[in-house]
């Protein structure tokens, strides 16, 4: 044992003398090279312009080759395929100066050309190994394809499904979002930036992108302080404790300052709070856009205000290149403030690899034999089932017999393959797509399987009735009616935010006639975000909530129709009743008057419950657990203590199963109000048929620490309570305090 500690030890610390060694070298190298830039040339380094594409492929305009001939472009992004990025590399390194590589980036959010589940539906998993895997395996595409830097993780907690890009997030919680926000800049990034099979990760949008008003995209934010660190700050934070090698600006204002504009942001929190040290860039235009943000008179003093902001990389805007020589001219920046971003960058890029070999990314050969890999495809359908929600299943219809004998399918989501990839689907081929219809013909073989799409989904006129009668009759001849509803791949996203939450064109009336038939029915809904249900949750019998799955969707929603995976997602974010609800979450905080129905002036609506439709947390099985035997450890902490939380799990079904266990804690009384209550632990376990296991949660007085009053981090003494079980609503209650 003692060997195996001393090797231990020695290896860490030959590895800390190795990195110090390259640190060393780095500086050196960036220190002798800057000295060789003109002002010119480093602001260029500065500099983030797009590809674009055409019918012939990849493409880069005009103005931007000479740009980059000139030295003046530091990076790309939309540039991919080993041979363009190639020859773009070429000229970066052969036809400028002093041959400073670029960097090549793209939205690689889930999955580059092999699609996964959107990020939404995969953090309902819950299974951060996955989510983990799920990152390796796009960097490994992505990289193969000639990138090496992804603008992912999109860490911003959001409560309003109005907003197209809830899709990209992890949901509504902190914790949970700071543990996914680790996983996956791991996951991109692996142990060695250079490894030709890893890429850079961005992480975004900083800050509080997620929160903007009325859920339309782009809009305003604004909340305190004491919100902004306690809630939406923390996965950002994660994500820099992680190593994430740079952040990327949000469009939104904080405090009354767009984002890219905020010192107190950028320099202030982020690298002198945080320690932060790779560089920032921009989202899309974002420089340019706080003109009309009202900040600044003009694109000029827009450039100024970024730098002096901290915000390194200008994307798309050009406002770097065409104004930052002239300010430093007038004095208003300086020539000390661009070195400070340019070592940034190019730390980067030898961090990267790209000055060992400006090439490292850009084999053919390894291209052809990631892309669409069996492992690639593999990981799309399994962590497609583990994304799949099973939200009711009334009197056991599911799983489904695959003696089954006749099948109808109806709904635009059948025969679908291009809204399955789901929003920010990258470079993924819809013709690589396994729809929903094929997985159940592979899965029920001799069954009679009909197809009606029955209608579209309203986007640009595509909500005809045509098809409704093909469709009732289609149900009337069946013995089980699969509806395959939801949203496009464009009806959430960017850009995408949507004041109506229901089923969007005419598909709720499909539905409706459908039931009429009265035949047993499955709605299989595919969305990017949670969707009004409450029609189809109180007249159809079995809802699984499938989100866009990616490449391996139909095989994946088969799998677990069929039951030969059964299903264990739970919801990451709260389903409404309706849109009125907005905002719902369920780490609200409670009122001077909390609900009474017995007391109308207490908090509630006329029209309809305070309660979600679907919490936090939930998601059914095809298997029950039980929960019995909660302990706690100790009954009273002092500060610095930890105590042990266990409580006993028993799969009381007839299948096996895997359950999330989730730990809740309320704080009863702070010196700022506290949430009802929020999530302090969860273990994802697999439990056979009559199988029980205990499982045990440790907390610390630091996990309970919250801003106080006086904005100090801490936790506070008094009264907690315990909250256990398979959802937000775990009902098993324990008890503990601080003392004094």
């Amino acid at each position: 044992m003692k060997k195996i500690f001393a090797a231990t030890i020695l290896a860490a610390l030959t590895l800390t003398v190795q990195a110090q060694e390259d640190n060393t070298k780095r500086d050196a190298f960036i220190k002798d090279l800057m000295g060789k830039m003109t002002l010119e040339e480093k602001i260029g380094q500065l500099t983030l312009y797009t590809s674009g594409w055409d019918v012939t492929g990849p493409t880069l305009n005009e103005n931007y080759k000479n740009e980059l001939k000139a030295g003046k472009v530091g990076a790309l992004f939309n540039a991919h395929t080993v041979k363009y990025n190639r020859d773009l590399q070429e000229t970066a390194v052969k036809k400028t100066r002093l041959g400073i590589p670029l960097i090549f980036g793209y939205d690689v959010i889930h999955g580059h050309r092999t699609i996964f589940p959107i990020p939404l539906a995969e953090s309902c998993s819950w299974d951060l190994d996955m989510i983990r895997e799920s990152a390796r395996l796009s960097a490994k595409e992505a990289a193969a394809s000639g990138l090496n830097w992804t603008f992912n993780p999109m860490v911003d907690i959001a409560r309003d499904p109005r907003w197209g890009r809830i899709s990209e997030g992890s949901g509504e919680d902190t914790y949970l979002g700071s543990l996914i926000a680790k996983a996956k800049v791991k996951g991109y990034q692996g142990d060695d930036l250079s490894d030709p099979l890893t890429v850079a990760a961005c992480v975004k949008h900083f800050a509080a992108y997620g929160a903007p008003q009325a859920g339309r995209d782009y809009s305003t934010v604004d909340m305190s302080e004491r919100v902004l660190r306690e809630t939406y700050l923390p996965p950002y934070k994660a994500a820099v404790d992680a190593g994430v090698e740079t952040i990327m600006t949000s469009f939104n204002e904080v405090d009354g300052v767009p984002a890219t504009g905020s010192k107190w942001l950028f320099t202030d929190i982020l690298r002198k709070e945080w320690g932060f040290n790779g560089f920032v860039v921009t989202d899309y235009t974002a420089i340019n856009e706080m003109v009309p943000h009202g900040i600044v008179a003009n694109e000029k003093e827009a450039a100024e205000l970024a730098l002096n902001a901290g915000v390194d990389m200008d994307m798309q805007g050009g406002v770097y290149n065409q104004y930052v020589a002239e300010l430093i001219k007038e004095g208003k920046l300086t020539e000390e403030q661009v070195n400070t971003a340019v070592r940034r960058i190019l730390e980067s890029k030898w961090n990267l690899g790209l000055f060992k070999d400006p090439y490292l990314y850009l084999d053919e050969k390894r291209e052809k034999k990631i892309l669409y890999s069996q492992e690639l495809m593999d990981h799309a359908l399994e962590s497609g089932k583990r994304s799949i929600v099973l939200l009711k299943n009334e009197n056991n219809l599911l799983p489904l017999s695959k003696e089954v004998k006749s099948i109808a399918l109806i709904g635009p989501l059948g025969d679908n393959q291009i809204d399955l990839l789901g929003s920010w689907h990258a470079s993924g081929n819809e013709s690589k797509v396994v729809t929903i219809l094929q997985g159940l013909k592979e899965k029920a073989p001799n069954a009679k399987i009909t197809y009606v799409k029955g209608t579209g989904f309203g986007f640009d006129g595509d909500d005809s009735k045509d098809e409704f009668e093909a469709a009732i009759e289609a149900a009337r001849n069946a013995d089980v009616v699969i509806l395959a509803v939801g949203e496009n791949y464009r009806q959430n996203g960017e850009a995408a935010s949507r004041s109506d939450i229901t089923l969007p064109g005419v598909q709720q009336e499909l539905v409706e006639e459908v039931m009429k038939v009265g035949k047993p029915t499955v709605a299989l809904v595919g969305a990017g975000r949670p969707l009004d249900l409450s029609w189809i949750d109180a007249n159809v019998p079995a809802i699984v909530n499938t989100w866009h799955l990616g490449t391996m969707h139909g095989r994946a929603v088969a799998d677990v129709l069929f039951g030969d995976y059964n299903p264990a997602g739970k919801l990451t974010i709260t389903f409404p009743r309706n849109v009125g609800q907005v905002p719902i979450y369920y780490n609200m905080k409670n009122t001077g008057r909390p609900f009474d129905a017995n007391n109308k002036y207490t908090s509630k609506y006329l029209d309809v419950p305070n309660t979600p439709l679907y919490p936090f947390g939930y998601g059914l099985s095809y298997t029950t657990f039980e929960y019995s035997g909660l302990n706690i450890s100790k009954s009273s902490l002092n500060m610095g203590d930890e105590v042990t939380i266990s409580v006993n799990v028993k799969n009381s079904g007839s299948r096996d199963g895997e359950e999330v266990v989730q730990l809740y804690i309320r704080d009863l009384v702070g010196s700022v109000t506290r949430p009802v209550r929020e999530l302090k632990g969860f273990e994802k376990i697999l439990l056979k048929a009559g199988e029980s296991r205990t499982v045990n949660f440790t907390i610390s007085t630091d996990d309970l620490a919250f801003y106080t009053r006086n904005m100090d981090f801490k936790a506070e003494p008094g009264d907690f309570e315990v909250y256990m079980g398979g959802d937000s609503n775990a009902s098993l209650k324990g008890t503990f305090k601080i003392a004094e």
